[in-house]
């Protein structure tokens, strides 16, 4: 797979955009919205809540500040960002599941139809990054 793919203006806004997202995402996890996160970590994971939430915290500031400034390597963070959305996935379903309130998701209705939006975070990280174009472009050269 080609790490390095051009993107579009269109696409470095995007990936602009999501990277500054994760950046007050995990700034978030850090500090003022540290309980919150919490409600989401599933009984299941192996570490304490609280400890769950900061090293989620640290990796959404890392990968956000990459996608902002690393030029290099961008289809490995996209594809690197799509798998953590879809770590984390387990954690929306555990609020909807568990009827928990944080974020403003204060209603069964909401949490479920914020369930939907992950897969479109996923979406989101595969293209602005390139990386779709990239596992495309690697798949027809294998062919």
């Amino acid at each position: 797979m080609q790490h390095h793919t051009k993107t579009t203006t269109l696409q470095d806004a995007a990936r602009s955009i999501l990277g500054t997202f994760m950046v007050v995402a995990g700034t978030g996890h850090l500090t003022f919205q540290r309980r919150a996160f919490q409600a989401q970590v599933p009984d299941f994971v192996p570490l304490d809540k609280d400890t769950t939430v900061l090293l989620s915290g640290v990796v959404e500031i890392g990968i956000g500040l990459s996608l902002l400034f690393w030029k290099r390597e961008r289809a490995i963070l996209g594809l690197a960002l799509g798998a953590f959305y879809v770590a984390v996935f387990p954690g929306n379903v555990h609020q909807y599941t568990h009827h928990l309130s944080a974020f403003g998701l204060d209603t069964d209705q909401k949490r479920l139809a914020r369930l939907f939006f992950q897969p479109v975070l996923v979406a989101w990280a595969l293209w602005s990054t390139g990386a779709l174009k990239a596992l495309w472009n690697s798949r027809k050269q294998r062919a």
